[in-house]
């Protein structure tokens, strides 16, 4: 099959031609359909060894496609089932597994790439149907919605509540998507740049403010007050210190942003002022599922979160492009063309 490799730190993903994945008792082989180009699918090609990532390997997470091959030990899903996959594979049979949190599984998980092939191989358990209606295109969408789901899930926000989002990339205007979508008072948008201002506005942002040194008292403005929740969504070093000065005392810092290396933050400043930080990674099968609900668009659809999609042979020079600030904000893969 037709796939994208990692070569080596500071050179572009390959076109190439890999072994089809082989299908275990336990496992599902599909055709994937679209795969979404992930901020930490960059931080993993700048920073390989921290990730584990290795000369050949496949990357790609966020991925939807059409079942081809079912082991025998799986049971709910046949070929030619539409699904979505989670990348979240534990071994399925802890607790926190049986609960639907492989993220944190007693044995040990393992996070699985490999959409940006034509087919990959996942464990039945980490799929789950597309309802009728939603296509595998939007399918690619529920990853990231379930991870910035879960961020608003462990902030602890309350409808009313006033929601700054730091980061107007994917993750972080996806966070304005269900802020917005679960009550939120004011939900305004921050960003170096104003690319994404139409698409915050699209998604649900009640407002769309650029960084600058007299951005607290605009974000005060923009919100009616310092916002009850900051969510840092870049992951930047020096950005969860920025987030405890914009938000109110006794407010929450809520982090999805994904930092590498160690960053520093005034200790003072946030004890003096009772600030809660919270750190949110990955997601769990009940929030998975949510989000491929939201994927039925309304009023504030997420598919407003794709800015282009690419074929296989393309991906390369799109994917180094993401690594500079520009108007793109969600780009998906299409394995297939």
């Amino acid at each position: 099959m037709k796939a994208l490799v990692f070569d080596a730190h500071g050179q572009p993903l390959r076109e190439t031609e890999v072994p089809d994945p082989t299908c275990r008792a336990d496992e599902v082989v599909i055709s994937v359909c679209r795969c979404g180009i992930c901020g930490s699918d960059l931080h993993m090609t700048e920073d390989p060894a921290t990730f584990g990532l290795g000369t050949g390997d496949v990357i790609g997470h966020e991925f939807a496609g059409e079942v081809l091959e079912v082991g025998r030990e799986v049971t709910d899903l046949k070929p030619g089932d539409l699904v979505a996959a989670a990348p979240l594979r534990g071994c399925g049979a802890c607790g926190p597994c049986r609960n639907g949190d492989p993220a944190w599984c007693d044995n040990g998980m393992t996070l699985i790439g490999g959409g940006y092939a034509e087919y990959a191989a996942l464990a039945g358990r980490q799929l789950r149907k597309l309802p009728q209606g939603i296509s595998l295109a939007d399918g690619a969408l529920a990853e990231p919605l379930a991870v910035a789901l879960h961020g608003l899930m462990r902030s602890g926000m309350k409808p009313g509540d006033r929601v700054l989002v730091v980061g107007a990339g994917a993750i972080g205007l996806a966070v304005v998507y269900w802020a917005r979508r679960l009550g939120a008072g004011c939900v305004v948008a921050a960003d170096l740049h104003e690319y994404q201002r139409d698409r915050a506005m699209d998604l649900g942002a009640t407002g769309f403010i650029t960084s600058g040194p007299d951005m607290a008292q605009r974000v005060a403005a923009a919100c009616g007050g310092a916002p009850d929740i900051v969510f840092e969504c870049v992951g930047k070093v020096g950005l969860i210190d920025h987030c405890i000065d914009l938000v109110r005392p006794r407010g929450t810092v809520c982090v999805l942003g994904l930092c590498v290396g160690t960053d520093r933050m005034d200790s003072f400043r946030a004890i003096s002022k009772e600030v809660t930080m919270i750190m949110s990674v990955f997601f769990n099968m009940h929030e998975f599922a949510n989000a491929i609900d939201a994927l039925d668009a309304g009023r504030f659809a997420p598919q407003h979160l794709v800015s282009d999609t690419v074929t296989l042979a393309s991906a390369p020079v799109a994917f180094e492009a993401l690594k500079q600030r520009t108007t793109e904000c969600k780009v998906l893969i299409a394995p297939g063309g």
